[in-house]
């Protein structure tokens, strides 16, 4: 089997915020609507206080909540894990917005441009009238996915392959890959270091893997 996911190593991260740049021009997503987001935190106890940046987004969970309250089945789950949404019958009640806790899931009702009078050309080229009154979120860019895996391309090696914002990261914080797959990068990296997933507590399986320390006992 294949089940997708990404490592965030927080030591890496910079807090850059390249990564949710590169999602929104890939993703052309309105003003406020963000797939990929790096919160900015503070950790520990004066004096000793640690700035720490986290990035989130859809966690294409094992269990997805979003999914179970969906009145039509818009929200499915791939074989490969990935959580997807099926605009076409999506009626836009807004279930599974309230049901995530991740807070990874978002509705527009109407077109929002980054400048008020005019949209910008990517925003004209990449406009999808789906993604109207209807719940859109984080997709592990699986277009990008998908034509890898009908050309030969590993995802998470191959950049053509690999979501948006893992390409972007400009320190390397950010890994995409295959957890059931042993000698992928992202089990590697599970294996070698300690990490946690958040608010793995709730029991959904949530499927971005965070590195706390990653230096060599």
């Amino acid at each position: 089997m294949t089940k997708w996911a990404i490592v965030a190593d927080l030591g890496r991260c910079v807090g850059c915020q390249t990564c949710t740049t590169a999602c929104r021009h890939a993703n052309a997503t309105p003003p406020g609507v963000q797939y990929r987001k790096v919160l900015d935190m503070e950790v520990g106890t004066f004096p000793d206080v640690r700035r720490v940046f986290v990035p989130v987004g859809c966690m294409h969970c094992d269990e997805p909540p979003c999914r179970d309250v969906c009145p039509t089945t818009a929200t499915t789950k791939r074989a490969d894990g990935m959580v997807m949404i099926d605009y076409d019958i999506c009626i836009g009640c807004g279930y599974c917005i309230v049901a995530c806790p991740y807070q990874a899931r978002y509705k527009v009702s109407k077109p929002t441009f980054a400048f008020k009078d005019a949209e910008t050309q990517n925003e004209r080229t990449r406009f999808d009238e789906r993604l109207l009154g209807v719940a859109q979120k984080c997709t592990f860019c699986v277009d990008r996915v998908d034509y890898g895996l009908a050309n030969g391309l590993t995802p998470g090696v191959a950049p053509e392959a690999t979501p948006a914002c893992v390409n972007s990261c400009l320190s390397k914080a950010l890994t995409f890959g295959d957890t059931d797959n042993p000698d992928s990068n992202v089990s590697k990296l599970l294996k070698r270091y300690k990490s946690f997933r958040m608010h793995e507590e709730l029991g959904t399986g949530p499927n971005i893997h965070y590195l706390w320390e990653t230096e060599d006992e």
